[in-house]
């Protein structure tokens, strides 16, 4: 059996960190902006657990211990936000997770890569508007005075009640997020397809499978870690269906419909000033979104795949 001693184990530790010293160098902006922006935050769930006055500060707040977890539970617009939470996003995960894996087949069919590239840049730019003017597009071509609503008036058509409709708003909201997200998503799926062996696509074609054959024995069963790494990652992210998006068009379809559980905490945590009660919704949404990832982590490696990790 051998052994490492322990000064050559240092000497290799050494000569990593000399060889990676630039890449870690890079990484460290990365690290402060984690830190600062996602660790350090996590303070203030101590509020959750107080009766968090701003006046006097976290330390000589009153301990409540789970008395605002019991508020929480007794609010009836709490499980209602939660409920549409849970819709929303089961909307959304069944419509538009697998929209990016169709686009990547897609345009990894299209045999001109001038074609190809002008596609994907123009699926990709919403990706980079706000969902102030995502929505603003959406208002002027389906509301009320938009360019849709006009031409059905236009030909004595009766006008459709899109953007204010609640029974419509499940599906709105995710055209929406298909739009500006979608050209994103496909990033990934089509680095996963530039990686497979064409060497395998020219075997099949020789033994005489179809295209549709060769995408389903070939094309889909590579892609299968990736797909199952994101819909990981999705559920993970389930309980966050986008605050801003909803709180721009809450007001027009009512919060029966579109409050969330980001929006909860919003309306009645912080511009109430109840801010142990936000800061108790918001941290039970970070705990069942960990759960839910633990759990979609769990069924990956049931099915043979590493996840976010192995075993």
């Amino acid at each position: 059996m051998s052994t490492t001693h322990p000064r050559e184990g240092r000497l290799g530790r050494r000569i990593r960190l000399r060889r990676d010293r630039s890449l870690l160098i890079m990484v460290v902006p990365a690290i402060v902006l984690l830190v600062v922006f996602n660790y350090a935050p996590m303070f203030g769930l101590l509020t959750a657990f107080q009766y968090y006055d701003p006046l006097v500060g976290v330390w000589n707040s009153e301990w409540a211990g789970f008395d605002q977890f019991h508020r929480l539970f007794a609010d009836p617009l709490f499980w209602g936000a939660l409920n549409n939470t849970l819709y929303l996003s089961l909307v959304q995960l069944i419509l538009f997770f697998p929209i990016p894996i169709a686009l990547a087949l897609l345009l990894n069919s299209v045999l001109s890569e001038r074609v190809r590239n002008f596609v994907q840049s123009v699926v990709y730019l919403p990706h980079f508007f706000s969902w102030v003017l995502v929505i603003t597009i959406f208002q002027q071509m389906l509301g009320g005075a938009g360019a849709l609503n006009q031409f059905l008036r236009s030909h004595d058509l009766q006008p459709w009640d899109i953007m204010t409709n609640p029974d419509t708003f499940a599906l709105l909201v995710t055209s929406q997020a298909v739009w500006k997200e979608a050209g994103w998503g496909i990033i990934v799926f089509l680095a996963a397809l530039s990686a497979i062996n064409p060497g395998l696509y020219e075997a099949a074609a020789v033994d005489g499978a179809a295209p549709f054959r060769r995408m389903w024995h070939i094309t889909l069963p590579s892609l299968r870690g990736v797909i199952v790494l994101m819909l990981v990652l999705r559920l993970g992210g389930a309980l966050s269906v986008g605050f801003e998006q909803f709180l721009i068009q809450r007001d027009a379809v009512g919060h029966e419909t579109a409050e969330v559980l980001d929006t909860y905490a919003f309306y009645y945590g912080i511009t109430t000033a109840d801010y142990s009660l936000g800061a108790a919704a918001g941290l039970f949404k970070s705990v069942i979104s960990l759960l839910l990832i633990w759990g979609a982590n769990k069924l990956a490696h049931s099915f043979g795949e590493d996840g976010l990790y192995r075993r």
